[in-house]
């Protein structure tokens, strides 16, 4: 991270936990990244200031996602005025299907389809040191500015809200097909990239769906 000018990390519940004596001699001097760096008990907790993320894995796990390749991502990350996050999973499994469905795109290195074998070390800097190609580009200026997008805790807000009213319709049938249900509703409002007007609208739209008014 340090190589290429990225700073800020978080962690979502480290196996061994934090501080680990083990990652300082590890991280041959980049020691303030390690200073640094925030522990989160969730991945929703540890992105949730942030209104853009990227999922990176080689499988889209059954979710309707847009796939990226990194060249790609860094273009999007250095041209949106919104913070970013890049989810990495565990050096042995990789992401969980539910953390992927977190994300509005999922990043994927193109790499020898006969051979995915990929750690984590080498799928960061090849993620990082795209992001640090583009470092001279800007958010283009000029015209009517667009909405702030909400982040990705106002968009679990809607999520949460819209689970709620759904499981309260009995929408969720049959029941081993809940998670993968709830998936598919999630990706479906990760995708469109809500302003928090928008995502305060539909709130209210939600609200009055499940509590109408009494005439």
């Amino acid at each position: 991270m340090l190589n290429f000018g990225l700073m800020d990390l978080r962690l979502v519940t480290p196996r061994d936990g934090w501080p680990n004596p083990a990652a300082g001699p590890a991280a041959s001097g980049a020691d303030i990244i390690l200073e640094e760096a925030r522990v989160f008990e969730s991945v929703v907790e540890a992105v949730a200031d942030c209104p853009f993320v990227y999922a990176t894995t080689v499988r889209k796990r059954g979710l309707v996602i847009p796939v990226v390749e990194p060249e790609q991502a860094a273009r999007e990350i250095r041209t949106s005025a919104g913070r970013s996050a890049i989810l990495f999973g565990a050096e042995r499994s990789g992401l969980e299907t539910e953390e992927v469905a977190i994300a509005q795109k999922i990043l994927t290195v193109p790499i020898n389809p006969e051979f995915r074998s990929l750690n984590l070390a080498q799928a960061v800097i090849l993620v990082a040191y795209e992001w640090s190609k583009h470092d001279a580009l800007a958010v283009p200026t000029g015209g009517v500015e667009a909405e702030p997008r909400a982040t990705q805790e106002q968009l679990e807000g809607l999520i949460g809200q819209m689970d709620e009213a759904l499981a309260g319709a009995g929408y969720y049938f049959p029941p081993d097909r809940t998670p993968a249900t709830r998936n598919t509703m999630r990706t479906i409002l990760s995708k469109a990239g809500w302003s928090n007007r928008e995502i305060q609208a539909l709130r209210g739209m939600i609200r009055a769906l499940v509590h109408p008014r009494q005439r």
